[in-house]
């Protein structure tokens, strides 16, 4: 049987996927440093958090119009998913700091889990899910760092960084 390797991660797949990171490190790290700022930075952590699942979800708008194999009602489901994320990412930016992390973390989570499921039902390039699982992990984890600044919202920032780091 002759067999093709599957296909490796396109390059501008990989630029775009990784570079969307580059904004979640900078604000957790600005959030980490911002002193008086914090806020600020904490609060544009989250509005781009709760862009990028609006993004993510729509991925499935997409899915649902052209993967092949889908019956009617997986690509309704599809469709109906395809919304919800931006449904969770508006209320998020009007929450408290640690609700609003948590439900876009929650949100990251349940896409994924969304991603699995439709893998197991339909072809998706081979480089798909462990692209989203890097890049749904360290989206989670500095949105959840954006939710655990809020606890010491009056230490050293500094300080705290380096013993959580020892």
């Amino acid at each position: 049987m002759d067999t093709a390797p599957p296909a490796p991660l396109p390059r501008i797949v990989a630029l775009l996927g990784y570079g969307g990171l580059l904004p979640f490190l900078a604000l957790v790290g600005a959030c980490l440093l911002g002193g008086f700022h914090t806020a600020f930075w904490r609060q544009t952590l989250f509005a781009y958090g709760a862009v990028i699942l609006s993004f993510v979800g729509a991925l499935h708008w997409g899915f649902a119009m052209f993967l092949p194999g889908l019956d009617e009602r997986q690509r309704a489901w599809r469709y109906a998913w395809s919304v919800v994320p931006a449904l969770l990412a508006w209320p998020a930016v009007l929450l408290s700091p640690r609700m609003a992390s948590a439900l876009l973390v929650w949100g990251f989570a349940m896409h994924y889990l969304q991603d699995r499921r439709l893998a197991r039902r339909v072809a998706l390039p081979a480089w798909y899910l462990p692209l989203r699982l890097r890049l749904t992990s360290i989206a989670c984890l500095c949105l959840a760092g954006g939710g655990l600044i809020t606890v010491h919202e009056r230490a050293d920032y500094v300080s705290w960084l380096r013993a959580l780091l020892a």
